[in-house]
């Protein structure tokens, strides 16, 4: 399908659209990652996560269950030209996960979420993430048995944090103790956004042209192995911020592993309109 959606004249999946589409931000889909995840589950105050659910989720049995997640990503689109121009295809984020229920099944959703990269921002907000723009650091290991390397094996220490606008609003620490027989389980369950796009026209700025609820779909999914250990986890408050409401009152285990899959769906499960 040619990405000449609208009009004889002009090209691109995203803005801006020219006659060739080179200069499109988000190239279309599909759109392969690979990432190095450290992971933590936790629980936060269970009224702060309800409040938080968007519309057609119900509460966790567990309500307060929540996962923080930072990612240090790879990506690119079909024929990987992305990857010889790493300003394209290196980014990295930060996000918060909840647990609910849908029509009885777990789910997470995420209600918060930064990232360091302008496409990446933008193809968030096309899937349904509520990206907004971050700076986000992650400890890397190279494999090599050096003092700059922190290793795998147990007593690893790896940490990572995430400012916005100049202030600090997460810090994670993780300590390995092993190999996890089962990884994180608060971020496992299927993911559920919300894609919101408002009007601008006068009289009708409560009448969103894109308001529906919808669930990530991907493919072609691989892991490593999984390292496990003690975690610590930190939510700092910051201006025009408020995912410090889901500040923990009981931090689990920490994770850290490398994920990969492809994105080229999403399945519309409402629409709110």
């Amino acid at each position: 399908m040619s990405d000449r959606a609208t009009g004889p004249g002009l090209r691109g999946y995203t803005v801006p659209r020219t006659p060739t589409g080179r200069a499109s931000l988000v190239p279309r889909p599909p759109w392969h990652y690979v990432g190095d995840f450290m992971v933590v589950d936790y629980w936060a105050d269970p009224d702060a996560c309800v409040a938080l659910l968007p519309e057609g989720l119900e509460p966790h049995p567990d309500p307060g269950r929540c996962a923080a997640i930072f990612v240090d990503w790879q990506s690119c689109s079909e024929g990987g030209e992305e990857l010889v121009d790493p300003a394209r295809s290196q980014y990295r984020e930060f996000f918060i996960v909840i647990n609910g229920l849908l029509d009885g099944e777990e789910v997470t959703t995420c209600p918060f979420i930064w990232v360091d990269q302008d496409f990446a921002l933008a193809r968030g907000w096309i899937q349904g993430f509520p990206k907004k723009l971050g700076e986000i650091w992650m400890t890397r290991t190279f494999g090599l048995d050096v003092a700059a390397d922190p290793g795998r094996g147990p007593g690893a220490r790896y940490g990572a944090t995430c400012s916005a606008r100049g202030h600090r609003i997460a810090e994670m620490t993780l300590t390995v103790e092993g190999e996890s027989a089962e990884g994180p389980r608060h971020n496992a369950p299927p993911l559920v956004n919300v894609r919101h796009f408002p009007r601008l026209e006068a009289g009708r700025h409560d009448e969103p042209a894109v308001h529906e609820l919808v669930r990530a779909k991907s493919r072609d999914r691989a892991a490593s192995a999984v390292l496990e250990g003690e975690a610590t986890l930190a939510l700092h408050p910051a201006p025009g911020e408020e995912h410090d409401a889901l500040q923990p009152v009981r931090v689990g285990r920490g994770y850290r592993l490398t994920f990969a899959y492809t994105v080229d769906d999403l399945e519309t499960v409402r629409g709110y309109a």
